[in-house]
């Protein structure tokens, strides 16, 4: 295996770890708004929030930027409760700033998540002689990742609708839920 293709499946489990559900929570409090045919809409939230994350993790890659990871470790679910929070509030996007808000949840708090994971990856690639190529795998592969969570909740909210279910209060259902799990993440993460 060529150090592209373990990178990439680096990001990619990074992304579709069970046990790092707190990156899935945070994409689905981001789309769960959203339907099928907003894919366009979809696809530039999740590409912001890749972007955010690989601006963060790059910086404390090549350590121009270092945060305590305890603190990064909590601030992780208040981005996620604040999306939630926000989309039950306003469960509907408008085409003004309710959109332009997501867009910036997303990079915004995308920043953050890459922290998150910076200490880990900066120990894999402290191996690596060049690691620009290996950092450009994770992120792709961490943007595909991030992909197939949204297909896969798009696909199951198509038929939650077409079986009749409410799509306002299926957004506020996935909403509270994250909200909820968040809130359980932010209890144990605290740091004072």
């Amino acid at each position: 295996m060529n150090s592209f293709e373990l990178y990439f499946k680096l990001g990619l489990q990074h992304i579709l770890d069970i046990n790092g559900f707190d990156h899935i929570l945070f994409v689905l409090a981001l789309c769960a708004v959203y339907v099928a045919r907003d894919w366009a809409k979809i696809l530039i939230l999740v590409t912001a929030f890749t972007i955010g994350h690989s601006l963060t993790l790059a910086l404390a890659t090549f350590n121009i930027i270092q945060v305590r990871s305890d603190v990064i470790e909590f601030l992780i679910p208040v981005t996620i409760a604040i999306t939630a929070l926000v989309t039950i509030f306003k469960p509907k996007p408008s085409s003004g700033k309710g959109v332009q808000l997501n867009y910036f949840f997303a990079s915004f708090f995308g920043l953050i998540h890459g922290l998150g994971f910076s200490n880990y990856l900066k120990e894999l690639l402290g191996k690596e002689v060049a690691i620009f190529q290996p950092l450009l795998a994770f992120n792709i592969g961490l943007e595909v990742g991030q992909i197939v969570i949204v297909a896969a909740f798009l696909l199951l909210t198509s038929l939650l609708s077409l079986a009749g279910v409410n799509r306002k209060e299926w957004t506020l259902i996935v909403s509270a839920f994250v909200l909820g799990v968040a809130c359980m993440l932010l209890l144990e993460t605290k740091f004072w």
